[in-house]
């Protein structure tokens, strides 16, 4: 499976990271990424193993939870598409 990340996901991901380095260091802002695109590289693996989304009525979107944010994807055939980064109190 291919992962394809939405541009959606990539700008929320940017403003993250912006303030991740703001408010503490580039070196915590960039473990922060790799963790998250580790996690993410996972999902090839096992597609389903999160749950359903929360905030999407759709059977192939599920939402993986990575240090407090909700990280939404699509299940589609043989891509898995990135679509969304936020933390739950801001929805």
């Amino acid at each position: 499976m291919q992962i394809i990340r939405d541009l959606k996901y990539l700008e929320q991901l940017d403003s993250i990271l912006d303030y991740i380095a703001q408010s503490g260091s580039i070196n915590k802002s960039l473990d922060f990424l790799n963790k998250l695109d580790m996690s993410i590289s996972k999902l090839t693996y096992m597609p389903k193993k999160f749950r359903k989304s929360y905030y999407y009525n759709d059977l192939n979107i599920r939402d993986m939870i990575f240090e407090g944010y909700t990280v939404p994807y699509l299940i589609d055939n043989d891509f898995i598409v990135i679509l969304d980064i936020f933390k739950w109190k801001d929805r």
